[in-house]
């Protein structure tokens, strides 16, 4: 059962690449890159080269259920609009919300703002792009009046200078990563890297300024006060089309000269002159910023701080010169252009009485809300204060994600009415729902989304909805109808909402809103149907115009706040953020079996010297705590990262993990302007928890269990076969007995040494195998679960390698292809490689997406110094 390729987009980061996917069986298919669209030109990151993987009905929520019983879509549709209507009658429309999520196509966007905006009359609509971007979008429309992102792709291409700000893009956006990799071959680009952390993509950087958290905008400030003395200030661009406050210059030079920014920013003074340096001779500069920038306290200022530099030099509507936001979600921006957030309304439009008029008479709206709504942050904390007494969840899982998810929770339980739309049937949210929706997954929606760069790109089903799963904008419209406003939600299919969606962004629009589709709002389905990746704007502010009432972009004085200083109750600071081949809260990506084997715990980075101080080993199990919670993480020694701070992953939940829960951890304090909260720079404390014993367990997926191991530590990944769970504890393993299933047991013990290894056979095949050790090592885990679907049990089993010499690959580097740091090792000295292109000919190790390629780089150097080493002894 097979088909032609079915041009789509991933649904991972704000990339937006294309991908061309195949249909070979009733819930499986083929992943390639789609050579024609633009955003990727074929390249495919190691998450979405395994897409093929996360297709199945594993976990699905395939029924809408009230409570724990299932029912029949009339039954829970009919009581999510009464339940809406009478909260709404009682309490008012300000009494309800919704919580919606950048996975969700433009056109679920579109009809659920007009919902809840138009017609029940509140803003209280927000979205968890409001935890990832709200900060860039702030400072767009503090500078240039509109949020327009003023980059393309195309500006990577043309390119002299990167400056890559609080991203660790080589993990978190690879193929932009291997467009400015590609730049840098061919043209001599050059990268300087400024992030606390010391990630893969500054392994090839030429400069990386490794800063204190949260002393960005002294960085920048620092730079445009050096590019003013140094008369690199475009005057004739500053006259004709910026606006400055009066002050300005004052505030920018305060504390500006290089010894004071080195000194606030605790890099040397020598790396931040070369810096200068390189701003100054290359006038093609490109500023990628992410969530470093984005998720602070100031992040606002942090993002006005960039846009000064390149609007003061006039680095901004050109050809490789521009300030760059990269969202971190593949509709993050389609949400942006909709007003999926409670802080705008529609179409680029906010709140400005002429606006809510105007989108009042498009709608013939009945009560459109005159005032933004609740941001994420606060829109929990009145669900917990019992202001809210209604809330839609929509694709997403606030309660693993939001900050300080402990109170989230709280509140979720507390709240008289929760609707969760989702796919998967048990996430953490969805155990809080009254009701719950089955909602359509990535391989079966249609409509569009937009990307970093503004391109609207389609979504093409290529599986069929199963169960009962329906499209988001289905359900909304369905309730909708049912309260009242069935004309006003007519749809059909997706093309009449992006008709519409296309109208509003050209209604009464004389130019002042950049945002404008005219000419697809009467556009066919047919053309819908073929249309190809489009960019609503080609290039911005190439004429030096700006979408402010006066056509000119502001300058924003901005500060450098003070920075804390470490608590002696809290002496660390803590970081957040992504691995490289997981996504969000794994309810996608912990389907793959390949993604799992990169990082297949919840670390905790720490200097080896702060480890050192707290009596930490790699490999210990360790507490990290915080004034708001506090969880348990494996340890992990990093020389990248700075003394005093401190990195967790955000991705592990209490489906996958007794500990890793960083959302319990950062405070629910957020950016005065856009609300967003601050996840990179918590207060904290790291404590040794005491193990005395350390173990795994595979289970054949015939014998999975739901849940995890009643002990201390255990964590779960999904392996090919079944489901490896990393385990530790103190006291506690008698539990692990009740978690072998039945069968023919074999069985070695060591009393001496502390070690017991049990394998079950089932069917003369193995369907589990149970490895603890007290006080030794224990073996490599990738030949056991190869025995998972081994045809005969292997006599060498409780040995834990196969008969003979078989070589240990070592640890997953380059996921894309499944090949191992030994592989990759042993492949540059047997045959010499001198180069990571010489790698990728030999073994074929990043020549995909190219994430791995920085690791590829470090292990070519470890080798080297090894031979080196070897050679002088000699």
């Amino acid at each position: 059962m097979s088909g032609a390729p079915v041009r789509t987009t991933c649904p991972y980061c704000g990339v937006g690449c294309g991908v061309l996917a195949t249909r070979t069986g009733d819930r499986a298919m083929t992943i390639a890159g789609d050579p024609d669209h633009p955003a990727n030109r074929g390249r495919l990151c190691s998450k979405g080269t395994h897409l093929g993987e996360t297709v199945g009905l594993a976990g699905r929520l395939l029924h809408p259920m009230i409570g724990d019983r299932r029912a029949g879509w009339d039954k829970a549709l009919d009581l999510v609009a009464r339940r809406f209507r009478e909260t709404i009658a009682r309490h008012g429309p300000d009494s309800v919300a919704f919580y919606v999520s950048g996975q969700l196509l433009t056109e679920d966007y579109y009809v659920a703002n007009k919902l809840m905006k138009g017609f029940i009359g509140s803003a209280n609509i927000d979205t968890n792009s409001r935890l990832c971007m709200s900060s860039a979008v702030a400072g767009h429309l503090r500078a240039f009046g509109e949020d327009v992102v003023s980059a393309s792709y195309d500006d990577l291409d043309e390119a002299d200078l990167f400056i890559l700000v609080g991203s660790n893009t080589a993990w978190c956006h690879p193929i932009v990563y291997q467009r400015i990799q590609a730049a840098r071959e061919k043209r001599g680009a050059k990268l300087v890297v400024i992030d606390p952390r010391r990630t893969e993509t500054c392994e090839d950087a030429d400069l990386h300024l490794p800063i204190r958290p949260g002393s960005d905008v002294a960085l920048m400030n620092g730079l445009l006060a050096h590019c003013r003395r140094a008369g690199l200030i475009d005057q004739v661009f500053v006259d004709a089309s910026l606006s400055i406050p009066e002050g300005f210059w004052d505030v920018i030079g305060q504390g500006g000269d290089p010894w004071s920014v080195a000194r606030t920013c605790d890099v040397a003074p020598e790396a931040l002159l070369r810096f200068y340096e390189l701003f100054a001779a290359h006038p093609r500069t490109v500023t990628l910023f992410s969530q470093g920038i984005n998720q602070a306290l100031r992040g606002t200022d942090q993002v006005n701080a960039i846009i000064n530099l390149h609007l003061a030099t006039g680095r901004i509507g050109k050809p490789g010169a521009a300030p760059f936001s990269i969202t971190g979600q593949p509709n993050a921006m389609g949400g942006r252009e909709v007003g999926g957030l409670a802080s705008t309304l529609a179409a680029h439009m906010g709140f400005a009485p002429d606006e809510v008029a105007r989108v009042g008479r498009f709608w013939s709206a009945p009560a459109v809300a005159t005032k933004p709504g609740l941001k994420a942050v606060d829109m929990f904390r009145a669900i917990g204060e019992g202001r809210i007494k209604a809330l839609w969840v929509m694709a997403t899982n606030p309660a693993v994600s939001m900050p300080d998810a402990g109170r989230v929770r709280d509140a979720l339980a507390t709240c008289p009415f929760v609707v969760v739309s989702d796919v998967m049937a048990d996430t953490d949210t969805g155990r809080f729902a009254h009701v719950r929706l089955p909602a359509a997954a990535w391989a079966e929606k249609d409509g569009t989304v937009t990307n970093s760069e503004r391109r609207i790109s389609r979504q093409r089903p290529v599986l069929a909805a199963p169960g009962e799963a329906k499209p988001d904008w289905w359900i909304v419209k369905e309730v909708a109808a049912r309260m009242g406003w069935a004309s006003a939600f007519g749809y059909d299919r997706p093309a009449d909402i992006y008709r519409e969606h296309a109208r509003l962004s050209a209604y009464e629009n004389d130019g002042t809103r950049l945002f404008a589709l005219p000419r697809h709002g009467a556009i066919g389905n047919p053309a819908y149907e073929a249309m190809e990746p489009m960019r609503w704007l080609d290039r911005p502010f190439a004429d030096g115009r700006f979408p402010t009432p006066d056509g000119r972009a502001r300058l924003v004085p901005v500060a450098q706040a003070p920075l804390p200083e470490p608590l002696r109750d809290w002496p660390l600071t803590l970081n957040t953020g992504r691995y490289r081949d997981q996504w969000h809260t794994m309810t996608r990506t912990g389907l793959s079996p390949k993604l799992a084997r990169h990082r297949a715990e919840p670390l905790v980075e720490i200097n080896p010297d702060d480890a050192a101080r707290l009596g930490l080993r790699d490999g210990d199990i360790a507490r990290v705590a915080t004034p708001q919670g506090d969880s348990l993480f494996r340890v992990a020694m990093s020389e990248g990262q700075r003394r005093g701070e401190i990195f967790t992953p955000i991705h592990w939940t209490d489906r996958q993990s007794t500990g890793g829960r960083t959302g319990l951890l950062p405070r629910p304090l957020t950016d005065p302007h856009s609300g967003q909260p601050g996840f990179k720079s918590t207060p904290a404390r790291l404590e040794k928890v005491a193990v005395e014993w350390r173990a795994f367990l595979i289970l054949r997926e015939a014998a999975g269990r739901a849940g995890l191991p009643p002990v201390l530590w255990a964590t779960q990944v999904t392996v090919a076969g079944g489901t490896l769970y990393e385990l530790a504890g103190a006291g506690d393993a008698v539990a692990l007995d009740g978690w072998l299933p039945a069968g023919a047991r074999i069985e070695a013990s060591d009393p001496a040494r502390g070690t017991r290894r049990v394998a079950v056979i089932v069917e003369d095949r193995l369907a589990a195998a149970l490895f603890l050790t007290r006080t030794g090592e224990l073996p490599g885990r990738d030949w056991l679960i190869a025995q998972l679907d081994a045809p005969q049990v292997a006599p060498t089993l409780l040995a834990g390698r196969p008969p003979g010499a078989m070589p240990d690959r070592g640890p997953v580097v380059c996921v894309c292809f499944d090949i191992g740091l030994r592989t990759i090792a042993a492949a540059i000295a047997e045959q010499r490689l001198a180069d990571v292109g010489a790698i990728g000919k030999a073994i074929g190790a990043g020549t995909n997406c190219g994430s791995c390629r920085p690791a590829l780089a470090r292990i070519l150097a470890d080798v080297g110094r090894t031979e080196e080493t070897i050679h002088a002894a000699g």
